[in-house]
């Protein structure tokens, strides 16, 4: 049996497809402006699926990058501290050397070498308690406001594991260091020693004997500065690979989520070839009425 074909069918199937063709450059013409492929995860679920998941590689990649940039700002402070009181120290161990040459020295001599220790001591004790923030990189996971005491020397800060930062997955490093273990702490820190060898001096005492105490100083500096510039490596290290891991992820995220902006552009202009076409095609076809038939 032949269905009846009515002017409203005719009608009713002509909106049908202009709207179609309304929706299709619609859709174009928002990927042309956005430069996203979607709008919503329903129009290309597995796509949608697979942008999801390359945001949630990409924050926890940038966590990373957070945390790597505020590790090496401990790591490079800390550095920079120890670096300036190896200096210092040297500096240190230089006026001992002179004066422990007791029988060439004069009182006033010796009271000036005293003054300098005393003020490098001073100098040494603002290094060991330098900050990050407001966070002593001396005093491990300790909220004390300073690693030393500036009057007993006594270390405030906490051992153990100290302050660490997640750098990738399977990977952590510690970033501040051990204040005790590079001035020692209390009446052996390298604060108290310089004191004494001042006070020493001034008693005309003959210092040359603690020329091995700042040695031995000298040297946990040197060991703490071997071991935090390891760690600075390995930060910066981590760095590169987490920036290469960051590339691929936005490379990979462009392909899937967003569009290639010339194939969009000739396909909105072939859409809208189509819908002009289509509101000339509907219009010749439905001049026709029962008024014309009836004629």
């Amino acid at each position: 049996m032949i269905g009846r074909i009515t002017s409203n069918t005719m009608t009713q199937q002509s909106l049908r497809t202009l709207q179609s063709n309304l929706v299709d450059r619609e859709r174009l013409q928002h990927q042309a402006t956005s430069q996203r492929a979607f709008r919503t995860p329903s129009e290309d679920p597995a796509a949608a699926a697979t942008t999801l998941g390359l945001h949630g590689e990409q924050s926890r990649v940038a966590q990373f990058s957070r945390n790597l940039s505020d590790g090496l700002a401990w790591v490079t402070t800390v550095d920079t501290a120890l670096d300036a009181s190896t200096d210092l120290l040297n500096r240190a161990r230089d006026l001992v050397a002179q004066g422990a040459n007791s029988g060439a020295l004069s009182a006033t001599a010796r009271e000036s070498i005293a003054q300098e220790l005393e003020t490098i001591s001073a100098e040494l004790l603002s290094q060991a308690n330098t900050t990050v923030l407001g966070r002593s990189v001396f005093a491990g996971t300790s909220d004390a406001a300073t690693a030393f005491d500036p009057v007993t020397f006594g270390f405030n800060g906490t051992a153990g594991d100290g302050v660490r930062r997640r750098i990738s997955d399977n990977e952590t490093v510690r970033v501040d260091f051990d204040g005790a273990q590079a001035f020692g702490s209390g009446p052996t820190s390298a604060f108290a020693m310089l004191r004494d060898i001042a006070a020493e001096l001034r008693g005309g005492a003959n210092v040359g004997s603690r020329l091995a105490d700042v040695d031995a100083r000298l040297t946990a500096f040197t060991a703490a500065r071997g071991e935090t510039g390891a760690r600075q490596v390995q930060i910066e290290r981590a760095m590169s690979q987490n920036l290469s891991v960051s590339t691929d992820l936005e490379a990979r995220r462009v392909e899937v989520e967003n569009v290639d902006s010339l194939e969009v552009l000739v396909r909105l202009q072939s859409a809208e070839l189509v819908f002009q076409s289509a509101l000339q095609v509907t219009a010749k076809s439905l001049q026709t009425n029962l008024l014309e038939f009836l004629r």
